[in-house]
C-alpha cells in the first residue's frame, strides 16, 4: 500500500505539473519555469508552496520585467528536513553512467530504492560548482554563474531546487531556465547576450533521457563541451567529501542567494529558425506548404512545432504528445523504440504529412519518417546525415559507434566518397574521437551513434537532435529554393543504394551480481567469461564471422543478420 500511495502522489504531482505548464504557455510572464507560474497560492508577498517542494520564493516588490521576459526572484534555500542517510564514496560513484550521472529519484518502484535524494543532489551540485571554480580561477576572479534546465520528469522541480541550493552554497550564481533541452543548456555557455545573462560559465541539465519516470540524473557542460568520464568521477568524489562535511550542512542551512530566471529557449529556438532561413537564401518562410508532424513523446521537445516549424511556414497539424508529462503515458520518448517509431510513422500516414520528426526526452537525439512511412533512424539516419554532410564537405570522415552495419560502410565510402571510422560506443566517445581526428589533421565533420546522438563540427560538436533535424529541413528548403520538388522524396533519394541487413538484433544481457555462478567474483569477470564462450561458439559455426573492427562485446556478422551482444550491470556498461 505504501508503494501504491507513493505512485498516486507522483501522479498528482505530474498532473499539477501539466496544469502549470499549460498555464505558463498561455500566460508567459517574467518566469520561464512552469513550476513557478501564478497558479501557486499567493500569500502576502510570498509564493507559498503547500509542501511539494522545499524551495520558498520571496517576491521582490514586483517582477522586474524587461523586453526579454526576464524575472528576478530571491531564493531562501531551505533544505529538506528529511533524515539524511550515511553514504560512502562508493555510493556516490555508483551514480556515474559514463559521462552522465543517473539514479532513482522517485520512490514507488519495487526493488529500486531512491538514491538520488535532495541532500545527495545538493552535494553533487556543490561539487560541480567547486570543480568549476577550480577550473576558472586562473581565467577570472569574477563571480561565476551556472544555468539549470530540466526535462518533463516529475522529480524535476525537487531536484532543480536542490541543485540551486548546492550551487549557491559555493557562492556561484544560479540561473534557472525551467523546461529546456539538453542542447540548449550547452548552448547557453556559448551565447553572448547580456540581456539573457549569457554566456554562463557552466550548465546542468536535469534529465535521465528515455529512462522510466522514477529515474533522473544530470549532464554537465562548460563552453568546452560536455564533461567526460574522468570529470564526472572527480565531481562525485568531491560530492562524497562535501556530503560528509558538517560545515557544508551549516553553510547549506544559511544559504540565501538570488536565483534569476531566463526564458533561454527563446534564444535557442531563434537560432534554429535562422539556420533554416539562411540555408534557403534568407527566405522568411522556406517551409511554407510543407506538412511536418512532430512527436515529442511528452518530453521537452514540444517546442519544435510552434517555435521552429511554424515560424518557417510549415503546417504542423497532427503533431502529437507535445505536452510535457513526466509519466510518459503514450510511449517511451526514444527514437530507437519500435513503439515510438510506429507512433510517429502512423501520424505521418494518417495526416498525409511530408515528414515526421521524433525526439527523445531531452532532445539530444532524434529521428525522422518520410511521407511513405520510411523511417530514418539508426543506420538509415547515419546514411542520410552522411549524405548531407559529404555534399558540403567531400571526402570527410564520418565517425560512428562500432555497431553500424557493413552496408553503411560501403555506402559512405563507395557511393558517397567519404571515410567511415568506427569507434567505441557512447556518444561522448564518438564525439571525442572525431575531435581527436581533426587534431591529427584528418578532417571529420560528423560524429553520430546508431542511438540518434549526432554532433557536427559546425555546431561546436554538440549532440543536438533538434539541430540534426534542422540539417534535414535545410535540405528540404534548399531543394525547393533551387526548383526541386517532391517533398521528402529528396531525402529518400539521398539514401538510395544503402544495403540494409534483413534482420538486425541487439541483445542486452543483464548480469545478476547475486547469481551463484559469480561465486563472489566481479560481474566484469563473469561477463568476460560469457564473451569468451560466445567467441568460441562463433569459431565453431562457419556461417558466423567475428567483426574485425569492434570496441565492445562481440559483434558477429552472419549472412542475414547482425548480432550485437552488450553486457551490462544495472545501468553501467561492463
Amino acid at each position: 500500500m505504501a508503494a501504491s500511495g507513493m505512485i498516486m502522489q507522483n501522479i498528482f504531482i505530474a498532473k499539477r505539473y501539466q496544469k502549470n505548464s499549460q498555464f505558463v504557455n498561455q500566460n508567459r510572464m517574467g518566469c520561464s519555469s512552469p513550476y513557478m507560474s501564478c497558479t501557486l497560492p499567493f500569500q502576502g508577498g510570498k509564493f507559498a508552496w503547500d509542501g511539494t517542494t522545499s524551495m520558498q520564493l520571496v517576491n521582490v516588490s514586483k517582477y522586474q520585467r524587461t523586453s526579454v521576459n526576464r524575472g528576478l526572484v530571491l531564493c531562501n534555500a531551505a533544505p529538506s528536513a528529511a533524515a539524511v542517510p550515511a553514504l560512502e564514496k562508493a555510493d556516490f560513484l555508483k551514480l556515474q553512467n559514463g559521462s552522465d550521472i543517473r539514479g532513482v529519484a522517485v520512490a514507488g518502484v519495487e526493488g529500486e530504492p531512491v538514491n538520488l535524494t535532495e541532500p545527495v543532489t545538493e552535494a553533487i551540485a556543490a561539487a560541480f560548482a567547486a570543480w568549476l571554480k577550480d577550473k576558472k580561477k586562473e581565467e577570472t576572479s569574477r563571480r561565476l554563474s551556472i544555468s539549470i534546465g530540466h526535462d518533463s520528469r516529475i522529480s524535476a522541480q525537487t531536484l532543480q531546487d536542490a541543485v540551486s541550493r548546492g550551487i549557491s552554497s559555493m557562492g556561484v550564481d544560479v540561473i534557472q531556465y525551467g523546461l529546456a533541452s539538453t542542447p540548449a543548456m550547452f548552448n547557453s555557455t556559448l551565447t553572448e547576450d547580456d540581456a539573457f545573462l549569457c554566456p554562463v560559465d557552466g550548465s546542468i541539465m536535469i534529465t535521465a533521457s528515455h529512462l522510466p519516470y522514477n529515474r533522473n540524473g544530470f549532464k554537465f557542460f562548460t563552453s568546452a563541451g560536455g564533461l567526460g568520464k574522468a570529470d564526472i568521477k572527480n565531481i562525485l568524489e568531491r560530492a562524497a567529501d562535501i556530503f560528509k562535511n558538517s560545515s557544508f550542512e551549516d553553510k547549506r542551512n544559511e544559504a540565501s542567494a538570488s536565483v534569476k530566471r531566463v526564458d533561454y529557449m527563446t534564444v535557442y529556438t531563434s537560432g534554429l529558425v535562422k539556420a533554416v532561413r539562411r540555408a534557403a537564401g534568407n527566405i522568411e518562410k522556406p517551409l511554407e506548404g510543407f506538412h511536418i508532424v512532430v512527436d515529442a513523446g511528452n518530453g521537452a521537445g514540444g517546442f519544435f512545432a510552434a517555435k521552429v516549424l511554424e515560424p518557417l511556414g510549415a503546417i504542423t497539424s497532427g503533431s502529437q504528445f507535445l505536452e510535457p508529462d513526466g509519466l510518459f503515458p503514450n510511449h517511451i520518448p526514444n527514437p530507437e523504440d519500435k513503439v515510438a517509431m510506429k507512433a510517429i510513422t502512423q501520424a505521418v500516414l494518417d495526416n498525409k504529412a511530408d515528414l515526421g520528426i521524433i525526439f527523445d526526452t531531452d532532445v539530444d537525439r532524434s529521428a525522422a519518417v518520410d511521407s511513405t512511412g520510411r523511417e530514418f533512424n539508426r543506420n538509415r539516419l547515419i546514411a542520410l546525415m552522411s549524405a548531407i554532410v559529404l555534399e558540403e564537405h567531400p571526402g570527410t570522415t564520418i565517425v560512428t559507434d562500432s555497431v553500424t552495419s557493413d552496408g553503411l560502410t560501403t555506402f559512405i565510402e563507395n557511393k558517397l566518397g567519404g571515410k567511415h571510422h568506427r569507434f567505441k560506443r557512447g556518444y561522448k566517445n564518438v564525439i571525442d574521437e572525431a575531435i581527436r581526428l581533426n587534431s591529427t589533421g584528418e578532417e571529420s565533420h560528423l560524429a553520430i551513434e546508431t542511438s540518434g546522438h549526432g554532433a557536427l563540427k559546425e555546431n561546436h560538436w554538440l549532440d543536438d537532435g533538434a539541430y540534426l533535424m534542422v540539417k534535414v529541413l535545410n535540405k528540404l528548403a534548399s531543394a525547393r529554393a533551387s526548383g526541386a520538388g517532391g517533398g521528402s522524396r529528396v531525402l529518400t533519394d539521398l539514401v538510395e543504394g544503402l544495403e540494409e541487413a534483413a534482420v538486425a538484433v541487439e541483445l542486452r544481457l543483464k548480469i545478476d551480481q547475486n547469481h551463484p555462478d559469480l561465486k563472489g567474483g566481479s560481474f566484469r569477470d563473469y561477463g568476460e567469461a560469457v564473451l569468451e564462450h560466445l567467441e568460441n561458439s562463433i569459431d565453431l559455426d562457419p556461417k558466423l564471422q567475428k567483426a574485425p573492427v569492434n570496441y565492445e562485446g562481440h559483434k558477429t556478422l552472419g549472412e542475414l543478420c547482425i548480432l550485437h551482444v552488450m553486457l551490462i550491470s544495472s545501468l553501467i556498461a561492463a
